[in-house]
């Protein structure tokens, strides 16, 4: 059965995507295939080939195998709010059934697939699901990424609990 894990902060802006980019890294010297998804991403950049998050071109640019942007970054917003906004402002409901669909998918080719999420552990994803439901729908264990600054401990323990 192929590894996985899911990359969550305390907070957006706190390093998730420095961290997750750097255990793809360590898996990669251990000889392991790696991908990375950012499933839902908001503040994104309108290209010629689409809404583009950098957060998501940078666990693209690492991976091991190369992967349709889509499937790495399913949901893309351009509001840079909370993504329940964003999708409801785009039009779009975001279904914890299509990222884990594409997550399966993916999972399937390599030996570690890393799933980052987006904001903070609490962050609505739609009316009735946050990230923590898409942590628990995906299977995987959670490592919690922590912003060192003030508050940091209250943070990180609301989080952990």
């Amino acid at each position: 059965m192929a590894e996985g894990y899911f990359t969550t902060g305390t907070d957006t802006e706190v390093g998730k995507t420095w961290c997750t980019v750097g255990l793809m890294a360590a898996l990669q010297q251990q000889g392991k295939t790696v991908v990375a998804m950012k499933p839902v991403a908001s503040g994104c950049e309108r290209t010629t080939e689409g809404l583009r998050n950098d957060d998501a071109l940078r666990l693209q640019a690492q991976a091991s195998i190369a992967l349709p942007y889509d499937s790495v970054n399913p949901y893309s917003f351009e509001p840079a709010i909370a993504p329940h906004l964003a999708a409801t402002q785009s039009g779009v409901t975001i279904s914890l059934d299509t990222i884990v669909e594409r997550f399966r998918q993916i999972q399937e080719k390599v030996d570690v697939t890393l799933v980052e999420g987006v904001g903070g552990w609490q962050v609505p994803l739609n009316e009735s699901e946050n990230v923590a439901d898409l942590a628990r729908a995906l299977g995987l264990p959670v490592i919690l990424v922590v912003g060192l600054r003030l508050g940091c401990i209250n943070h990180a323990l609301l989080t952990a609990e």
